[in-house]
This record gives C-alpha cells, sequence and structure tokens, in this order.
C-alpha cells in the first residue's frame, strides 16, 4: 500500500460518512504522487499527514428565535485547517446542504485555492444548515447575532478572517459584523464582504465571477483562441453566476444560461442581465419569472431534468462556467458538452465537477480550470480587503480589479508552469495541486512541528 493510500484510508476511519471531503483528498493526494517521489522531504515530515487534518475544529449548535416565537436550533461549524501562509481565510456557507465533510471539503481546498494567490492567507471554511430563503430579516439577524455569539471567540484580523459564501452575502456580513463589534467594541477587519460604508471593498462582490472569466481567458489564449464571439453556459444564478455573465458580456461573449434551484433558464439571444439581477438581488424569485418579458427563452423545471445530469449542460457551446455548488457536473454532463463542442471550462464554483467529469475533460484534451484556480478571484480581492482595513482606506475600482487581473495571471501561469515542470503540460488540474501545496509544505518545515 502506498503512503498516499494509507493516508486516505486513515481519513475514512477517522472521519467517517464525509464523502465530500474523502474525493476533496482523494483529487489532490493521487496528483501529488510524483512530486512525494521527487521529494522525499513531504514523506519524511509527515507533511501530507498533517495537511489533511485540520488545525482546529469547531461544532456549535445555533438556537434563535423565529418571527413565531418558535425556538430553533441549527448545527454551525468552523474548520480551521491550516495557517502556515497567514490567518485562516474562508467564507462562510449558510445552506441545508452543510454537513462536517461539506466545511472540510471546502477548507480543504481553500488551503491550496489560497496559497495559489501569493498572498499571505491560509486556509478554513465555515457555515451552518441553516436556510436563510423564506426567512425575515429579522429571523436572519437573530440567527446570525446568535451565530456570531459564539464564532467571535475564534476570529480576529491576525487569527481568522471569514467571509460570504452560498447563503450568505451583504445582508448576513452585515449583521455578522455588527454583533462581531458589539461583542468585542472592536472595529477591525474580522469579516470581509463588508458594505462599502463601513470597510468593505470595491470589486468583491464581483471578483470570483470576474476572476472566473480572466483565467477562462488565459487558457483561451493559450489555444490561440479567444473569448469575444463566443457562445457560454453558466450554472447558477447567485453572486458568482450573475457577475461572470456580466464579466463575459463585457468582454462580448454571449452567456446562454443560468440555472437555480427550480431549474435551468436558456435563452440563445443572450442572458438579459438587468431581468436576471432584478428576479434574483432584489425580487429573490424563480427563474421561472425570466419568461414572463422573454418568450424566445425557454425554462426547464427541475423534475425534468436528465436522470444522468443537469438541463444546463446538454445546449450547445464553446465555453463552461460551473457557478452553482459541488458535483453539479456529472461524467454524462461532461460528455455532453464535448459532444456539443465545448472547448473550456472554467469552475467558478468548489469542486463543481464529479472525478469522472474531471477525467473526461482532461481525456478530451480541452481547456480545464479547477475551481482552485479558477476561483480563486474572491478570496484574493478579500485579503486586498484586509489590506485596505488595516490601512483605513479603500482602493478604487480600476486599482481593485487591476490586482485581480494580475492575481488571476498569476495564478495561471505557475500552474501552466509546474504542470509543465511534471511533464503534464496543459493539465493545470496537477499544476494547482502541486504549486499549492509545495508554497504550504515548504512552510510547514520551515516552520517545524507545529
Amino acid at each position: 500500500m502506498s503512503r498516499i493510500d494509507e493516508v486516505l484510508l486513515n481519513l475514512q476511519r477517522s472521519s467517517p460518512a464525509q464523502g465530500e471531503f474523502y474525493q476533496a483528498a482523494e483529487e489532490v493526494l493521487e496528483s501529488l504522487q510524483i512530486l512525494l517521489d521527487a521529494d522525499p522531504r513531504y514523506i519524511e515530515q509527515g507533511v501530507v499527514e498533517r495537511m489533511v487534518e485540520p488545525e482546529r475544529q469547531i461544532l456549535f449548535r445555533v438556537a434563535w428565535t423565529d418571527d413565531d416565537g418558535r425556538i430553533r436550533v441549527n448545527k454551525a461549524y468552523r474548520v480551521q485547517f491550516n495557517s502556515a501562509l497567514g490567518p485562516y481565510k474562508g467564507g462562510l456557507r449558510f445552506h441545508p446542504s452543510v454537513t462536517a465533510g461539506v466545511i472540510k471539503f471546502l477548507g480543504f481546498e481553500q488551503i491550496f485555492k489560497n496559497a495559489l494567490t501569493g498572498l499571505s492567507i491560509g486556509g478554513a471554511k465555515g457555515g451552518a444548515d441553516f436556510d436563510p430563503k423564506g426567512r425575515s430579516d429579522g429571523e436572519v439577524m437573530r440567527f446570525c447575532q446568535s451565530f456570531m455569539t459564539e464564532l467571535h471567540r475564534y476570529i480576529g484580523p491576525a487569527v481568522d478572517v471569514p467571509a460570504g459564501d452560498i447563503g450568505v452575502g451583504a445582508r448576513e456580513i452585515g449583521y455578522l459584523y455588527g454583533h462581531y463589534q458589539r461583542l468585542t467594541g472592536r472595529y477591525e477587519g474580522a469579516l470581509t464582504g463588508k458594505g462599502l460604508n463601513w470597510g468593505g471593498s470595491l470589486g468583491r462582490k464581483e471578483a470570483t465571477g470576474y476572476g472566473c472569466v480572466y483565467f477562462a481567458e488565459h487558457m483561451l489564449n493559450e489555444l490561440a483562441l479567444g473569448l469575444q464571439g463566443t457562445t457560454c453556459l453558466v450554472s447558477g444564478a447567485g453572486n458568482v453566476a450573475i457577475h461572470t455573465i456580466e464579466k463575459l458580456i463585457q468582454l462580448g461573449a454571449t452567456p446562454v444560461s443560468c440555472s437555480d434551484s427550480t431549474g435551468t433558464l436558456y435563452h440563445p439571444a443572450g442572458i438579459d442581465l438587468d431581468a436576471l439581477k432584478k428576479i434574483k438581488e432584489v425580487e429573490r424569485k424563480s427563474l421561472v419569472a425570466y419568461l414572463e418579458a422573454h418568450s424566445d427563452a425557454e425554462f426547464t423545471p427541475l423534475a425534468d431534468y436528465p436522470s444522468d445530469g443537469h438541463a444546463v449542460w446538454r445546449y450547445s457551446a464553446e465555453v463552461a462556467f460551473p457557478c452553482a455548488t459541488q458535483n453539479e457536473l456529472t461524467e454524462a454532463d461532461a460528455q455532453a458538452l464535448l459532444a456539443n463542442g465545448v472547448r473550456c471550462v472554467s469552475e467558478g464554483a468548489n469542486m463543481p465537477s464529479t472525478a469522472e467529469a474531471v477525467r473526461c475533460f482532461l481525456d478530451a484534451g480541452i481547456a480545464y480550470g479547477p475551481g482552485k484556480a479558477a476561483n480563486a478571484g474572491g478570496v484574493a480581492t478579500s485579503q486586498l480587503e484586509m489590506q485596505q482595513n488595516a490601512g483605513l482606506t479603500q482602493w478604487s475600482m480600476p486599482k481593485v480589479e487591476d490586482r485581480l487581473r494580475d492575481v488571476m495571471a498569476g495564478i495561471y501561469r505557475l500552474c501552466r508552469d509546474t504542470a509543465q515542470e511534471f511533464g503534464s503540460p496543459g493539465n493545470l488540474v496537477l499544476g494547482a495541486n502541486i504549486a499549492g501545496f509545495r508554497r504550504v509544505a515548504d512552510a510547514m518545515i520551515d516552520q517545524g512541528l507545529r
């Protein structure tokens, strides 16, 4: 049995029933064998075993009162995975699907994503199985305040700086930060994604979607192709998907799809961004409402999805952007994309493609940007917000976007060059995993047994 197989087996024993975490760990560790063979220090000093176990796991209950006076209880987590490069950094997710395994997979991925940015941030993730959908502002506020009453003990600008994720937007960050200030008496950068009037950064809400598009640009340029004039598929209808669509339109591409928990919207003439923002950011309605003003669009309800995947991936296009959630793109979806002419996939979500789908993309030789590289623009801009908070200043949007472009270009070059170094040109999965691991592992070795 190899050392990698031994580590993965021990993970299943020590962290039972955490399938998403096993999947993320296996995907990374299998890429590392060539590095471990070349540099035995990482085995000899137990770096792999240390890196797959979080430095700290916090599990707590969140008790809150709904508008009917009923006491509700949710399960909440903060997994502080690795701080070798700097303070823990990673989002909070409020969604019914949140489990220990989901948070651990996200935190593990965050280690390498943050390392690839070249910035001084460690990896963490957190959240709760609370669903803000359909809840009043008062209910969301009371939940967030109860959540922060426990979490504030473990975070701070030099310790751990959470941000938003699925279900945690500007409203939730506002309630969380307001209660953090009440509890600590300090105005400091303990959260990112804040409002512009109280410590936020211009460009933060756009950053993940914009960065995902910039990464796709680099991949297409390497193939002597361009983004302008291409037809693009986008999944999701949240912050990442909306700003992916926005940047695609700005760069002359035509995004024709998006999706939410009710179904998939397909508009061959191109998604009407203003209509989409109104439906999802203002009215908070299902995408089916888009059809009221766009008779040439079509909507596929969730119940009509193919049994082996998702409707959003069954249309013709040149570029695909999975921006919804983990494991949303199956092997059958990948085969459909390839059959319909997709030449580039850039992941805006975390681990949105199953392991089988990833193998399809790699075997086909198309340009494939894994989430830990392609969607790192969000956390990179969060770190820029931390810099602005430390200096009590706010940068202009052009300055933030220039920095974001530089970071995404740097990530692409690092992944590309590392893949070439280890004999797999074009395999950005291998390049991202080895480059991210090596930066963190070298820091861990330099700092001794910690």
